[in-house]
């Protein structure tokens, strides 16, 4: 089929590589318009429009697809299917019906359970024991067309937002191919979402990422795991944000001290009194520092007894 395919960021790579291995044609690739970033902030490609350059494949990167004359451009690449992974922009009706079979998209979870901007995160957030991925037929509604196809990913008390997000965008690529392959043999089954079911994932803040030691253990432990990648836990030190990246609910100790106190530290962990619990951060960083275990972090240093 002649595919255009619609991503911007690194977890709709592995989708994109998988169609340019198979017997698809992907006849152009859109992406968002490129960014500044690093401190030079240099324009720089996002991860999907560097395969599609490296491949020789057309990329367009409108700065909405609402106007006329960027609908005709897509239409004259007439594309049997259109394929939407993390691409960031939205796409109005006329654009979902160019498409000779409509615009699927790979959604990070097991909808209806989390739509939205955040799917991965928030899963995790919730304390939900597993998540996936849901090939869906776009919709005018967010996130809200038939399911074609899912595929489930556990969640473990050890995955972060980012080792989701991973494992997510390999499962994606592989559902997709799939889908496909029942799109062309006309052996697709939608199902309609019920939305009763329906959570949705709102988008992540900075705000959000300053952890408050009232709250449980077992809240805290998955708000840092959820946000390894993005936007980061942190708690205050010395008045600047200590970035915490990877931690261990121990739900089990009673930790009398008042929440945000440091209660022990080893080389095991820096363990931390909540409302409820003791949380135990593996993983850290200061200002302009590098990430550290909490092992390297306690060379030469110590936080017992240190109220965050």
């Amino acid at each position: 089929m002649r595919v255009v395919y619609a991503g911007t960021p690194e977890f709709a790579v592995p989708a994109l590589q998988a169609l340019l291995t198979s017997g698809h044609e992907v006849v152009a690739v859109y992406c968002q318009p490129d960014r500044p970033a690093g401190r030079g902030r240099k324009l720089t490609f996002g991860a999907v429009k560097q395969v599609a350059v490296d491949a020789g494949i057309p990329v367009e990167q409108p700065l909405s697809l609402k106007a006329v004359e960027e609908q005709d451009k897509l239409r004259a690449y007439a594309p049997d299917v259109l394929i939407v992974a993390a691409y960031g922009l939205i796409l109005p009706q006329v654009v979902l019906d160019i498409p000779r079979h409509g615009c699927l998209n790979i959604h990070g979870s097991l909808l209806p359970r989390w739509r939205g901007a955040a799917p991965i995160q928030r899963a995790i957030q919730a304390g939900d024991t597993e998540t996936g991925v849901t090939i869906m037929q776009m919709a005018a509604g967010l996130d809200t067309g038939d399911m074609l196809h899912k595929v489930v990913c556990p969640i473990t008390a050890t995955d972060g937002g980012q080792s989701i997000h991973d494992k997510l965008a390999a499962q994606g690529a592989t559902a997709l191919l799939h889908t496909l392959a029942l799109l062309e043999a006309g052996k697709l089954q939608p199902e309609a979402q019920d939305d009763a079911l329906a959570n949705y994932a709102h988008k992540l803040t900075k705000a959000e990422a300053q952890i408050d030691w009232t709250q449980t253990a077992a809240v805290i432990d998955r708000t840092i795991r959820a946000f390894d990648a993005y936007p980061v836990a942190f708690t205050l030190y010395e008045g600047q944000p200590l970035r915490l990246f990877a931690s261990r609910s121990l739900s089990e100790v009673e930790g009398n001290s008042p929440p945000g106190t440091v209660i022990a530290e080893s080389k095991s962990g820096i363990d931390i009194a909540t409302g409820e619990g003791v949380v135990r951060i593996l993983s850290l960083q200061l200002p302009g520092g590098k990430r550290l275990t909490a092992e390297q972090f306690l060379n030469g240093r110590s936080l017992l007894g240190v109220q965050l």
